[in-house]
């Protein structure tokens, strides 16, 4: 696959995913598992995006949403 093919996936797919997330999240009908896995799989396809784009504070950034993801996993499972 080309390398701008999956930048797009990754800007796209990693885009739905934060959408979903701050849905789950906003609407604390009890779905923080999912949302924070969203959130996760969100900063990882984020994170690949940035590493392929050479954009570093970009991925910087996808590792504190990564931590933050993590973090909200531990605190409500």
């Amino acid at each position: 696959m080309q390398k701008s093919k999956i930048i797009t996936v990754c800007e796209t797919l990693g885009s739905v995913l934060a959408m979903a997330y701050a849905l789950l999240i906003a609407s604390n009908t009890g779905n923080e598992i999912l949302g924070f896995t969203l959130l996760l799989i969100s900063a990882l396809l984020f994170a690949g995006w940035g590493y392929l784009d050479k954009r570093w504070a970009f991925l910087a950034l996808q590792f504190f949403y990564a931590v933050s993801a993590i973090i909200g996993l531990i605190r409500w499972s």
